[in-house]
């Protein structure tokens, strides 16, 4: 019945006393039969399935009871309202007075014609906003599904299908970074995936012009050492910092190509960012923005001709001729030059600190304003807890393992210490100096 049903009558019924469901169900049925006629009588039109099953929710509560009734038709709309009406007519269930009121007749293909409205406008805004594509979108997707099929593999490792023919390969660390070169069109890139530089791509290396394309972080540092010591490296290119390679968009990575520089002015950026004369440390993003004569116009990038046509993929571009410039000072270096005895430049501190013998430790701030400062042997819960990351760390006293394992998880440039312990590791991103070497440094 329900599923032919075209009106639902709602009421709600009250009673002075304790009330079933079978109370219900049999005074509606006593107390309208005859009332109506054979035509519309209840039990008659049940039979002929014009009406459903009347459904009651009761429930009783300190001596009264409260419910509601729901009677299911097919009748047409006067005949339904005539059987609600009659509904009410009922004042008695069982042995105890009540009353029933009509609280709505609900139209059942109204309800269902809402609910097909509000699912058809919601199939309608997300079924075809992927069907409505225009022809660049699908010249892209198709171009961009034959490139990624054209991954190969070289001695097992990720590579693109010119490595073995091409005089210039482009060196990266993983698989994603090959896909990510292959979308752009570059047809000429191997995957070392890891720090552990394979044979095969340090034998590569001797007979081609190479591009190293890595991370900007620690990672791509640490594959661009190995792989200088193993191989022979023509170019270094890294991704903006804290960016990887496979994030990159077709703009930033042949930005960052066209502004690689040779491995040899790599190297020396890296020698100065180590050297204890230098008291400022330089990104890595410093030495990706220097640039360098190119390999005589040879090509560093070997891109498809499948590349979009709005930029250019031959890699010439990418290896195109720079103006070089020499590296402006860093606002670290100028502010350490400062006034020796000024409290607000590192030495400064470090005469205050340690050469004043203060027993205390010092965190400072870029400009090198102190933000908190303790008693040395608090030295490591003190930079745990600093709200705010310190540039530099000053202690009178030894600075041990611990002390710098905690510094470089925060990312402290340097760490300044009268004296300095046995280390197992000392992570590579911390620059760790003695008061003597500080100052001595200055004097000289």
């Amino acid at each position: 019945m329900q599923d032919t049903a075209k009106y639902l009558v709602h009421a709600d019924i009250t009673a002075d006393g304790v009330v079933e469901r079978s109370d219900v169900v049999g005074a509606v049925f006593g107390q309208t039969e005859g009332l109506l006629g054979d035509e519309l009588d209840l039990r008659e039109l049940q039979d002929s399935s014009k009406v459903g099953r009347i459904d009651v929710e009761i429930d009783s509560q300190n001596g009264q009871s409260f419910g509601r009734i729901t009677i299911a038709t097919s009748l047409d709309q006067v005949e339904t309202a005539i059987l609600g009406a009659a509904l009410e007519t009922i004042d008695r269930v069982g042995p105890c007075r009540s009353t029933i009121e009509v609280r709505k007749i609900e139209d059942v293909r109204a309800a269902k014609r809402r609910e097909v409205v509000e699912r058809a406008k919601a199939l309608f805004g997300e079924a075809f906003d992927d069907t409505v594509r225009s022809s660049r979108d699908l010249v892209e997707e198709v171009r961009e599904a034959v490139r990624v099929e054209d991954i190969t593999e070289y001695e097992g490792l990720p590579a693109g299908p010119r490595v073995v023919d091409s005089d210039a390969i482009v060196v990266v660390e993983g698989r994603a970074d090959v896909l990510t070169l292959l979308r752009y069109g570059i047809k000429n890139a191997i995957a070392v995936e890891g720090t552990n530089v394979p044979n095969a791509v340090a034998e590569l290396t001797e007979s081609k012009t190479v591009t190293v394309f890595l991370d900007g972080d620690r990672g791509g540092e640490l594959i661009r050492k190995e792989l200088s010591q193993v191989g022979d490296i023509d170019y270094v290119a890294f991704a903006p910092e804290g960016k990887c390679v496979e994030d990159l968009a077709r703009h930033e990575v042949m930005a960052a190509l066209r502004e690689k520089v040779p491995h040899e002015q790599a190297i020396k950026a890296t020698e100065a960012e180590d050297s204890p004369e230098t008291p400022s440390v330089e990104s890595s993003e410093s030495v990706a923005s220097a640039s360098g004569p190119t390999n005589n116009g040879t090509a560093a990038v070997d891109a498809s001709a499948e590349a979009p046509a709005e930029e250019p993929t031959d890699g010439t571009d990418a290896a195109a001729d720079t103006e070089m410039t020499e590296p402006e000072e860093s606002e670290a270096t100028a502010t350490e030059s400062d006034d020796d005895g000024d409290p607000g430049t590192l030495r400064g501190h470090v005469r205050e600190i340690i050469g004043g013998e203060s027993g205390r430790a010092r965190l400072l701030d870029a400009d090198f304003r102190a933000t908190e400062e303790c008693p040395a042997a608090d030295a490591f819960d003190c930079l745990v807890d600093a709200e705010t990351v310190p540039t530099a760390v000053v202690v009178d006293g030894e600075l041990d393992q611990r002390l710098l394992d905690v510094a470089a998880q925060r990312g402290v440039d340097q760490v300044v210490a009268a004296s300095t312990g046995e280390f197992v590791k000392q992570p590579t991103s911390v620059r760790v100096r003695t008061a003597d070497a500080l100052l001595a440094a200055n004097e000289a």
